[in-house]
């Protein structure tokens, strides 16, 4: 918050300006050999910490200004001793003055970098839609480093016709090369999706293209030492029918939060994570189907959210937690998620987490046949 643009920020004026007139009277009616004066370089050392400028330089002119009238009452207006507190206390507000010049720029430039920041996420990092077909979705994105708003961990949705489909995925790494390694996946993701493939063949394509992207230009001793992969899960929803499929490269298993029970979706066989295809001749992408009725919600979630730890180091219980959260919207489940994981782990994720929350309107089918 600014304190500068603030109505606590214009009341702490009075502090400052308070504490002139405190010292000026104090040292007026104190005898000549005691010193108060020094103390009122606190005056715009302390608007410095919450005004701009120009503020802080009229504060240190008012005490500058207190300063000579003090020897004006004392009757030491010649002396050597008053000339250098009143030159000391210049030379410091001036100081402060070009301090509090850095610092606005350096605030300006922050903030102009954020904005571009947001912008990037916006662009590559898009918030999904709240409803596809009748699906209604929200997504929700934890970062571990303070101030990052993005990171290695990514979602995003597609519609196909008649089906919506979902990738939720956890690149290795941190900083800036996994957010360049997200954007990649995302990007093969859209380009894909909505043409359809099984998916199978777009986990075939999602995986070639990182393989393809990050070994390109590397030598063959490089390419031993190559590191570069992602878990992810595809996930497809038909409008039409109760059913949900999905194909797992290595990902935490997803949630379904039914009528009465959270349980993990947990496929029979799980792929390699996407990236590191070719280290099986035969990569066996095999598709699960699950019941998916309306009313459920489903939960996908990195394993940042699994792997969440209290001050006792124990691991974040999420199908225990999420039982409760049966009858909740999307937008809920994730809301109570988030508050959850910020009082388990006091605010200290060791990790980045991302959770998308899927739920299938109730009457969105016609009469089930048995």
């Amino acid at each position: 918050m600014d304190l500068r643009r603030s109505p606590s920020g214009r009341v702490l004026v009075l502090i400052p300006l308070v504490l002139i007139a405190v010292v000026g009277v104090v040292d007026a009616l104190t005898p000549p050999d005691v010193h108060l004066g020094p103390l009122l370089v606190a005056a715009p050392a302390f608007t410095a910490a919450f005004s701009g400028p120009w503020l802080t330089a009229l504060i240190g002119a008012l005490a500058a200004g207190t300063e000579l009238c003090i020897g004006g009452v004392q009757g030491t207006l010649g002396t050597q001793n008053l000339q250098a507190q009143v030159a000391s206390l210049i030379i410091v507000s001036g100081l402060i003055v070009v301090f509090c010049l850095f610092r606005d720029r350096r605030e300006h430039q922050l903030k102009q970098s954020r904005v571009v920041a947001q912008a990037v996420q916006d662009v590559l990092f898009p918030p999904l839609p709240e409803r596809s077909g009748p699906l209604r979705i929200a997504c929700l994105y934890l970062a571990a480093q303070d101030e990052a708003t993005m990171g290695g961990d990514l979602y995003a949705a597609a519609r196909t016709g008649h089906s919506t489909r979902l990738l939720i995925a956890d690149v290795r790494g941190k900083g800036l090369p996994a957010i360049s390694h997200a954007a990649l996946l995302l990007g093969a993701f859209r380009a894909a999706a909505h043409r359809r493939p099984s998916l199978p063949r777009l986990a075939v394509h999602l995986d070639g293209a990182m393989r393809w992207e990050f070994r390109q230009w590397q030598t063959a001793q490089m390419l031993d030492i190559d590191e570069s992969f992602a878990t992810a899960l595809l996930v497809d929803i038909p409008d039409s029918e109760p059913v949900l499929h999905l194909l797992n490269c290595g990902h935490p298993s997803p949630l379904l939060i039914g009528a009465e029970t959270a349980a993990p979706l947990t496929a029979q066989v799980v792929a390699p994570p996407l990236g590191l295809g070719e280290l099986s001749e035969a990569v066996d992408y095999m598709v699960a189907s699950f019941p998916f009725l309306p009313g459920d919600t489903l939960l996908l979630h990195t394993d940042g959210v699994l792997e969440a730890r209290n001050a006792r180091g124990d691991f974040y219980p999420l199908a225990d937690r999420a039982g409760a959260w049966v009858a909740e919207p999307p937008e809920l489940v994730l809301r109570r998620l988030h508050d959850d994981l910020v009082a388990y782990t006091h605010g200290h994720l060791g990790d980045d987490a991302a959770a998308v929350a899927i739920r299938r309107g109730r009457g969105a089918l016609g009469p089930l046949v048995h």
